[in-house]
């Protein structure tokens, strides 16, 4: 059985990009005014981390939206 290093949910696709995705999500958290951090985050609510998580992904369709339109900011 082959070892697979990441287990959870929440890989990085292309590593070279994690760091991107950690700003991302550092600025997203900034604009809903949940007070995130570099490292352990097991004191914020499951609401916040939800919040954060909906708003990237919502960040995320609406640019690919516009680069399929053709029309990129």
């Amino acid at each position: 059985m082959a070892s697979n290093k990441s287990t959870g949910t929440n890989r990085v696709e292309v590593p070279e990009a994690r760091d991107a995705m950690d700003r991302f999500k550092m600025e997203v958290a900034d604009e809903l005014g949940v007070n995130l951090k570099q490292g352990y985050n097991g004191d914020i609510t499951a609401k916040e981390a939800g919040s954060i998580g909906g708003e990237m992904v919502r960040k995320m369709i609406k640019k690919q939206e516009e680069e399929m339109a053709g029309r990129s900011r």
